[in-house]
């Protein structure tokens, strides 16, 4: 297939595997990437010498090109970067901060850049930052979301409008459906994360998937907004975190509420009624467990 995110990326389907914490570990990312995709390993649940290992095995695992998905909140981002292009890594896909900080230097080490954003306004910051394309993610999206709550059906022509750059689709594109409708709203590319989180080659753990697989329209929530809105599945931790909410207790309590590794306790540990399960609105579409290869089928062979 001829399009600019497939020519931007080298590979063959514009489908792009979202970098998920402790879902896209180097089986899930070269699992997509071999399929013709661009799989992304997920930094944001790593350390650093966790990461230079899923690289590598990422590496012997796909002679194709794949990425890394970096927050750039994350608190040892240098040695990340510095892993990442140590490490020939020539894709990175960052998030959650601004990127004029690290665009240039990966530039001048070959890395291609590309930017997620949740409204045309920080897409058009992205474009003057010098990325080489924008990720467009709508509220629908699991994990942490932009504050504007804006829909990718309305989101997407927004940005279009708004910048020139390659352009890929977020949030709430599960299928063949979605993936259509994103093209016709003008994306160049999807990213699917839910659907990849579910999968057999994602690192999450088989309770959060079984949980999510079984989740009915609306069981997803967007909540500690005070922090970071972060999309949740209702369970003991969420009703807490809405009660909180509901009580106009401070960004410190639902800090202290959050305390560390609660997303690690949930998705990658399988504690489904005190961890935080993040995953988006699509999970109620996901019915089944399913291979990378069959997403793959779904999407360009049925």
């Amino acid at each position: 297939m001829e399009n600019r995110i497939c020519n931007l990326f080298r590979i063959k389907y514009p489908v792009i595997q979202g970098g998920m914490v402790w879902c896209s570990g180097w089986r899930l990312a070269s699992a997509v990437s071999n399929e013709g995709g661009l799989g992304l390993l997920g930094a944001g649940s790593m350390h650093p010498e966790v990461l230079r290992e899923h690289i590598i095995k990422c590496k012997a695992a796909t002679k194709n090109p794949f990425g890394v998905n970096v927050p750039l909140l994350y608190p040892q981002i240098e040695e990340i970067m510095k892993i990442i292009v140590d490490e020939g890594v020539k894709i990175v896909f960052t998030s959650a901060g601004n990127p004029k900080t690290w665009t240039n230097y990966l530039h001048e080490r070959g890395v291609v850049v590309a930017h997620v954003v949740s409204s045309s306004i920080f897409a058009k910051k992205a474009e003057d930052a010098g990325v080489d394309a924008i990720v467009a993610e709508g509220f629908e999206a699991g994990g942490h979301n932009g504050r504007e709550e804006t829909t990718t059906l309305c989101l997407i022509p927004a940005v279009r409008e708004a910048v020139s750059l390659p352009l890929i689709a977020a949030g709430g594109i599960c299928g063949k459906p979605g993936y259509n409708a994103a093209f016709a709203l003008g994306a160049d590319g999807v990213q699917i994360g839910t659907r990849f989180a579910l999968c057999s080659e994602s690192s999450a753990h088989e309770n959060f998937k079984n949980r999510c697989r079984g989740l009915k329209e609306g069981e997803t929530k967007l909540l500690l907004k005070k922090l970071a809105p972060t999309r949740l599945v209702d369970n003991d931790f969420s009703a807490d975190v809405q009660s909180a909410e509901a009580r106009g207790e401070s960004a410190e309590y639902l800090k202290e509420l959050l305390g560390k590794g609660r997303a690690k306790r949930g998705i990658f540990e399988g504690d489904l009624s005190q961890g935080e399960l993040e995953i988006g609105q699509a999970a109620s579409m996901v019915k089944r467990e399913e291979s990378v290869a069959d997403i793959f089928r779904d999407l360009f062979n049925s």
